[in-house]
């Protein structure tokens, strides 16, 4: 029921953004849980000895999201260099003092892969909602993701027998993945009925151009995708 609660308000804030929020709201808070989920990561990489700083690793965060978004085409590359070549100096001198130079790149790498991993996709949020169907493809997105976690979850616990990956999370069941995925699956469809039916009242609110199968097909995908990454979390 917790998750559930929790689901709902992440719900209505999330809808309150695309729909009746700006580029620079959704850019903020989408920030904010970039700073969130990098700090889980850096937590992450005290399990073993090439821990990445989270005082770098938070403002880099905030540089990225403040660069991209005033200058989201030219500004990726140069920035994430920069933000990369920053640890890796960084790290040096300081591993240099303290005679573990064997650590320098395996540190700068693993904040540099957080950035690619955590931060540089959630940039992309305020991007995508001002294109053409901006709006609905968030949409779907977040349902897709939120729909399939569900379904994972309760399947899994309620019928799940088969473990999926032990060695990576021993709660996760293929009952449980094939039901996320399923479920994403029908929700991309239920949503492609939602905009048909919408359209024809004359509302571009809600709107998908591609055809049916390639919009289950990029269900199926970010699922999978989804998925994963969970399964890497776990890890």
């Amino acid at each position: 029921m917790k998750r559930v609660l929790t689901a709902s308000v992440l719900i209505v804030v999330v809808f309150g953004l695309v729909f009746w929020g700006n580029p620079l709201a959704l850019n903020v808070v989408s920030a904010l849980v970039a700073m969130l989920a990098a700090y889980e990561y850096v937590a992450l990489t005290r399990a073993g000895d090439e821990v990445v700083p989270a005082w770098w690793m938070l403002p880099a965060v905030v540089v990225l999201f403040a660069v991209t978004y005033y200058r989201p085409l030219e500004a990726v590359l140069p920035v994430l260099s920069a933000l990369g070549l920053s640890l890796l100096t960084i790290v040096a001198f300081r591993e240099a003092r303290s005679g573990h130079l064997e650590r320098v790149l395996p540190i700068a790498a693993a904040g540099f892969f957080g950035l690619i991993y955590i931060a540089y996709p959630l940039s992309l949020l305020p991007q995508i909602i001002v294109r053409e169907n901006g709006p609905t493809l968030l949409i779907f997105l977040m349902l897709v993701v939120w729909t399939g976690d569900i379904a994972a979850l309760y399947v899994g616990k309620a019928w799940g027998k088969r473990k999926l990956a032990p060695a990576l999370s021993p709660n996760k069941t293929q009952e449980g993945a094939l039901a996320s995925l399923l479920s994403s699956v029908a929700i991309a469809a239920a949503l492609v009925g939602v905009c048909d039916l919408v359209g024809r009242h004359g509302s571009t609110l809600l709107h998908i151009s591609q055809p049916l199968w390639q919009t289950l097909l990029l269900a199926a995908v970010v699922n999978i995708a989804a998925q994963m990454g969970d399964l890497l979390r776990a890890r």
